[in-house]
C-alpha cells in the first residue's frame, strides 16, 4: 500500500470513530428538542436551538474533515467502505446510551460488516495521478457521469416532491435513497476539492480556477440536502437500522459514481474486482443480518423458534409490512424495532436519544 493511501485509511478510520458517536450524539439532541417543540419528522426545526444536537453536528464535522482530507490522499474505493466502522461504534453505542438493544445477530452482521471492509481495502486500487482540478472537471463533464448525475438530481426531485409527503414517515428508505443519492455526488465534488486544496499546498494554487468554486457549490448543495433528511430519518427510525441501511446505500452509489467518474478499476486485474465485490456482499449481508434482527425477541426465543418463511427483505425494509407482522412491544426484549420506541407507544415518553 502506498504511503498517501495509508494516510487516506488513517484518516477515514478516525473519521468513522467520530462520525459514528455523532449519530448517537445527534440523536439524544433530537429526542430533547422533540420533547419540547416540533420533532425534525414532522418539518419542525426545533433542534436547532438545542446544544447537544450541535455537539453531535460538531463531532460529525470533525469526522467529515477528516473524510474531506482522507478522499484527497486515497481512492473513493477505499476511504467509502470504511464507513462500516461507523456502524459498528453508532450500533454498539445505541445498545449502552439509548438501550436500543442489540440483538446477538446484529453483532455477527456488524463483524461480517468489517470483514468485508477489510477485503476492500486490501485490494483497493491505486490513487489515479491527477495535476490539476481542470482535470477533476474534464472526468466530471463526460457523457457517462453526466448522465449519471442527471439521473441522481431528477430522482431525487421526484423523491421529494412525490414519495415523502406520502411515504417519507413509515418508509425507511425514502429518506435514506435521498441522504445517499445525493451523498455520490458530494463526494466526487469532495474529492475534487480535496485534490485542489492539496495542490494548492504543493505549491500549484487551484483556487484561481472556477471550476474549484463549481464543485464547492455542489458540496455545500449536497450536505445541507444531506443533513436536512438525514435528521428526519434519525428522529423518525432507529438509529441501529439508518446507519447501516444508510452506509449500504451510500457505499454503493459512491463506489458506482467513482467508478464511472475516475475509473478506479480500470487498471486492476479481474480477480481484484471480483475480489472487492465479494467483500461488499459481505458488507451486504452483515448490514441486512443487522436489519433482520428487528424481528427478534431475545436469544433464546430466536433459537427456539421455527424457521420458516418470512417476510422477503423488501417487504421487512418497508413499515408497512413489518408493522402488519410484527407482535406488540416487549419493554424487556431484544428487539431492534423500525420506528422510533417513542412513537409506538403513547405512555413512553423517552428522555435521551445515524
Amino acid at each position: 500500500m502506498s504511503s498517501d493511501n495509508q494516510r487516506g485509511l488513517a484518516l477515514a478510520v478516525s473519521s468513522s470513530l467520530f462520525i459514528g458517536a455523532s449519530f448517537i450524539i445527534k440523536k439524544k439532541g433530537l429526542k430533547r428538542a422533540g420533547a419540547s417543540g416540533v420533532r425534525a419528522g414532522s418539518g419542525g426545526y426545533s433542534y436547532l436551538y438545542e446544544p447537544l444536537w450541535w455537539a453531535g453536528m460538531i463531532t460529525m464535522i470533525v469526522g467529515e474533515v477528516a473524510n474531506f482530507t482522507a478522499y484527497a490522499f486515497a481512492p473513493a474505493v477505499l476511504v467509502t467502505p470504511l464507513g462500516a466502522l461507523s456502524i459498528i461504534v453508532s450500533a454498539a453505542l445505541a445498545h449502552v446510551v439509548l438501550k436500543e438493544r442489540l440483538h446477538l445477530l446484529g453483532i455477527v452482521g456488524c463483524v461480517l460488516c468489517i470483514v468485508g471492509s477489510t477485503t476492500i481495502v486490501l485490494h483497493a486500487p491505486q490513487e489515479r495521478a491527477i495535476e490539476s482540478v481542470k482535470e477533476v472537471w474534464l472526468l466530471a463533464t463526460e457523457p457517462a457521469f453526466l448522465m449519471y448525475a442527471t439521473f441522481v438530481v431528477a430522482l431525487v426531485l421526484v423523491l421529494i416532491f412525490h414519495y415523502v409527503p406520502q411515504f417519507g414517515h413509515t418508509h425507511v428508505l425514502v429518506y435514506i435513497a435521498i441522504c445517499s443519492l445525493m451523498g455520490s455526488l458530494s463526494v466526487m465534488s469532495v474529492k475534487a476539492l480535496g485534490i485542489a486544496m492539496k495542490l494548492t499546498l504543493q505549491g500549484q494554487n487551484q483556487l484561481i480556477y472556477p471550476q474549484t468554486s463549481i464543485f464547492a457549490i455542489v458540496v455545500l448543495i449536497c450536505i445541507l440536502t444531506q443533513m436536512n433528511y438525514l435528521n428526519k430519518a434519525l428522529d423518525t427510525f432507529n438509529t441501529a437500522i439508518v446507519s447501516p441501511i444508510y452506509y449500504v446505500m451510500f457505499t454503493s452509489l459512491t463506489i458506482l459514481a467513482s467508478s464511472i467518474m475516475f475509473k478506479d478499476w480500470h487498471n486492476q486485474s479481474t480477480p481484484q474486482i471480483i475480489t472487492e465485490l465479494c467483500g461488499f456482499v459481505t458488507i451486504l449481508a452483515g448490514t441486512f443480518l443487522l436489519h433482520a434482527t428487528k424481528d427478534m425477541g431475545d436469544a433464546t426465543a430466536a433459537l427456539s423458534t421455527n424457521w420458516g418463511p418470512g417476510p422477503n427483505m423488501s417487504h421487512r425494509l418497508s413499515m408497512g409490512g413489518g408493522a402488519n407482522s410484527k407482535r406488540p412491544e416487549d419493554p424487556e426484549s431484544e428487539e431492534i424495532p423500525l420506528r422510533r420506541q417513542d412513537s409506538l407507544s403513547n405512555n413512553f415518553h423517552p428522555s435521551s436519544r445515524v
